[in-house]
């Protein structure tokens, strides 16, 4: 609640006095950090969780694959996006993928955008296209 209020001194003073934290808790932190622009703290929280093994889940990778996109980081967002699959077990949703298509659009890698589309296990639907169209 803190972070979503825009208080993450007061998220951050939660979340480090916890001790039992759970893959909600985690996610509340990366996905706080990512979205007011904390970017590198919210990677970094993310290889904690990591390390602590605590074993992400959808919500994870959208704060994940947000927070590259916000900073640009496409390498980091590929990395991430691939790991779901091969290292997590995640399959890639449409929320995971429309994350990807900005990514790879705002950095102008509109290609490869393209490629992940028609690569795509789920059909694209009316905002796969819509992301990929503002992309170009």
């Amino acid at each position: 609640m803190c972070a979503k209020c825009g208080k993450i001194d007061d998220a951050c003073l939660v979340f480090v006095k916890t001790s039992e934290k759970d893959v909600a808790l985690w996610n509340a932190m990366i996905l706080g950090l990512a979205y007011h622009g904390d970017v590198s703290d919210s990677l970094v929280v993310f290889s904690q969780m990591e390390r602590t093994g605590v074993q992400p889940n959808d919500v994870t990778f959208i704060g994940v694959l947000s927070a590259c996109n916000h900073s640009g980081l496409v390498e980091e967002g590929r990395v991430q996006f691939s790991s779901m699959a091969d290292k997590h077990g995640l399959s890639p949703k449409l929320e995971h993928c429309a994350c990807m298509l900005d990514l790879l659009g705002r950095a102008g890698h509109l290609k490869e955008a393209y490629e992940l589309v028609q690569n795509m296990v789920i059909p694209p639907d009316s905002i796969i296209w819509g992301a990929l169209l503002i992309a170009g």
